[in-house]
């Protein structure tokens, strides 16, 4: 890995040693300029958990990816820094469903810092902005969001909330079990493949802005959001590359197929 390259790709400047603003600062600006996408699956690129082949991807393409991807990269990225960080896997609850995933769903990163943990997420499209401290039962405040953490026999659920001493939407659940990134092979594949993951069958892209935004590209529609407010614009298949390049920076080599399907529920557990 070129940590240079890497750090420019994500727009950070500034020190780079291992410290809390030094993480919240690379964990915004990973957020700000690599996008949250499943368009590799909808134009025949395969995708391999290698991280050479990530940092290729994410770096010298300038794409942007799912959890795996984006999370696998990142956590390399703060281990080269000299982070003590480690994965750990997750659940994500479907909004679309109300179901949460398989085992190993999701993949989050767990950082070790003066004596405090810190949850990192850049691999999720509506999550936290920056790094959370793993303080269950209280409500942490962040840009665009309140978070909670519950713990129920060591599984955390991360919760994000509109009202303040109000029950929020879960997001994810997660354990504290160190995982390999190797471990989650096999559910990189089923999110390419599986009719009930919504990579299958949506086509999207989504990148926070700074003025507050998500700007989101999912099917056949561009969406814009802030707080509660939503836009949408309908789009043609033939404005959708362009759109891709002008609002996300992502140009695609590939022949790629709009999708907007609705997702399949998984089957219920024993």
């Amino acid at each position: 890995m070129d940590i240079n390259q890497y750090l420019l790709r994500i727009g950070y400047q500034g020190p780079a040693e291992p410290s809390l603003e030094t993480l919240r600062r690379l964990h915004r600006c990973h957020l700000f300029s690599v996008p949250f996408e499943s368009l590799s699956i909808h134009c025949g690129e395969p995708i391999t958990l290698a991280l050479p082949l990530l940092y290729d991807k994410v770096v010298r393409q300038q794409r942007g990816g799912f959890c795996f991807e984006l999370n696998g990269l990142f956590l390399w990225l703060l281990q080269m820094l000299g982070f003590g960080a480690k994965a750990l896997a997750g659940r994500v609850r479907n909004p679309f469903t109300g179901r949460y995933g398989p085992p190993l769903d999701h993949m989050v990163i767990l950082v070790q810092l003066d004596g405090c943990s810190f949850l990192c997420d850049v691999g999720f499209g509506d999550g936290i902005l920056e790094p959370l401290e793993l303080k269950p039962g209280i409500e942490q405040v962040q840009e665009g969001g309140i978070f909670w953490l519950g713990n129920e026999g060591g599984i955390f659920v991360l919760e994000r909330r509109e009202v303040p001493g109000k029950e929020g939407r879960p997001l994810y659940q997660f354990t504290l079990e160190e995982k390999k990134l190797d471990d989650f092979a096999g559910m990189c594949l089923y999110h390419q493949t599986s009719p009930s993951s919504i990579f299958t069958c949506k086509s999207f892209c989504s990148l926070r802005k700074e003025d507050g935004r998500r700007l989101t590209y999912m099917g056949w529609r561009l969406i814009s959001t802030v707080g509660q407010k939503r836009t949408e614009t309908v789009l043609q298949s033939s404005e959708i590359p362009a759109i891709l390049c002008e609002k996300f920076g992502v140009q695609l080599e590939r022949d790629f197929e709009p999708k907007d399907e609705e997702i399949m529920p998984p089957p219920e557990e024993d």
